[in-house]
Parts: structure tokens; C-alpha cells; sequence
């Protein structure tokens, strides 16, 4: 089987409960073709570089796929009839990468940094 990577952006009406179910249905019809979902990330609203659609904001989620290239295919065909799908990607990897991505990372590192106890006299 092949390793993918796979982005989806749905529509920014859409609540992120819908954003997640949306997730749990790929990761259903994956499975049910003989695949496997390593990772799922929901990294949530963001804003979108341009208008898609009428929108400026996108659910943005992260799929690492071990599947056969059919699974993926049909993963995509069924997107590509979902209207709250925006945008999707599929990209094939050598090897998967089962950390944190970026966009996580550094989600959690800002809220470490503000969870922080400030010191009062810091500032002068």
C-alpha cells in the first residue's frame, strides 16, 4: 500500500463537529477499502489566502493515509460530490510523519507561552 498526506478545507459554515464527522467518514471509507489512517489533525478555522467560493475562511484538516491507490481515488471522487468541500489535496509520501505537524506545533507553543505566569517586574 501507499503512504499519502491529504488536506481537506470545508466550508467555513459548516460547525466544526460537521468538520469533524466530515473527517470520520473519510477515515470510514478508507478502512472500508482495506486502508489505514495513522493521524487525523483538525486544525480548525483559518483564513484562506483568496475567496473560494464566496468564502474567507476554510476548516482546515490532516490526513495520513497508508492506502491503496483505488481507496484514495475513491476518497477523492466522493469529495469532489460533497459541497462542503472547498479544496482537497492528496499528496504520496516515501514515509509518513506521525508528530505534530507545524501548524500544531506551533499552536501548542503559543499557548504554552501564554499560560506562563508573567513576572511584574520583567518589563522594566
Amino acid at each position: 500500500m501507499a503512504l499519502y498526506e491529504h488536506v481537506v478545507i470545508a466550508r467555513q459554515d459548516i460547525s466544526p463537529q460537521q468538520a469533524e464527522q466530515l473527517n470520520e467518514e473519510l477515515k470510514a471509507l478508507i478502512e472500508g477499502q482495506g486502508g489505514h489512517i495513522a493521524k487525523i489533525e483538525y486544525w480548525g478555522l483559518r483564513n484562506l489566502t483568496y475567496r473560494i467560493k464566496k468564502n474567507r475562511k476554510g476548516h482546515y484538516s490532516l490526513l495520513a493515509i497508508d492506502a491503496p491507490a483505488a481507496a484514495v481515488k475513491e476518497m477523492e471522487r466522493q469529495l469532489s460530490l460533497n459541497e462542503d468541500v472547498l479544496r482537497y489535496m492528496t499528496i504520496r509520501m516515501e514515509e509518513l510523519d506521525l508528530e505534530l505537524s507545524p501548524i500544531l506545533a506551533r499552536r501548542d507553543r503559543d499557548r504554552d507561552r501564554s499560560e506562563r505566569p508573567r513576572d511584574e517586574f520583567a518589563a522594566l
